[in-house]
């Protein structure tokens, strides 16, 4: 997630956080983001340290820095990562459908937040809104799907 807007670029679904499914989510960021992160704010999980050194790790400018180091008061915290990952998961609980982790209910909770949803920490903006992602139309849930099936067809 960006820390400024709030957009939400990557996420995985998994039963365990192992090295690989994170260093795949912080791949899958990177390239839809087109470059790596500046800061990278994680907890102090080490398999996020070791995904963040194997991906994002370099002598070589530019640089990544990984804050794991945390605090909930201070200059580096993770809340906002932290209150997404509560906002999924409160609705995750009364789906009882959602079995399989490539569920597409996931991405849509994605676009959703994105796209939709408002933002009081944003002055009320969403997300794409903050990062100057705008969409056209009357009706953005129209939009967004005329969109995806343009880009599917292309």
């Amino acid at each position: 997630m960006d820390d400024e807007t709030r957009f939400w670029i990557a996420q995985q679904v998994a039963d365990y956080k192992v090295t690989e499914n994170v260093r795949q989510m912080f791949k899958e960021g990177k390239e839809i983001a087109g470059k790596k992160p500046d800061i990278l704010i994680s907890d102090g999980a080490m398999n996020f340290h070791e995904a963040y050194k194997e991906e994002f790790w370099s002598r070589v400018a530019p640089l990544t820095s990984h804050m794991r180091h945390i605090h909930i008061q201070g200059d580096h915290n993770n809340n906002k990562m932290e209150r997404l990952n509560g906002e999924v998961r409160d609705r995750e609980k009364v789906m009882r459908g959602i079995k399989k982790m490539d569920s597409p209910i996931f991405k849509g909770y994605q676009l959703y937040h994105n796209f939709f949803r408002d933002h009081d920490a944003l002055e009320g903006k969403t997300p794409a809104e903050a990062a100057n992602i705008k969409i056209e139309g009357r009706n953005k849930w129209v939009t967004v799907i005329q969109n995806a099936k343009t880009t599917l067809m292309s």
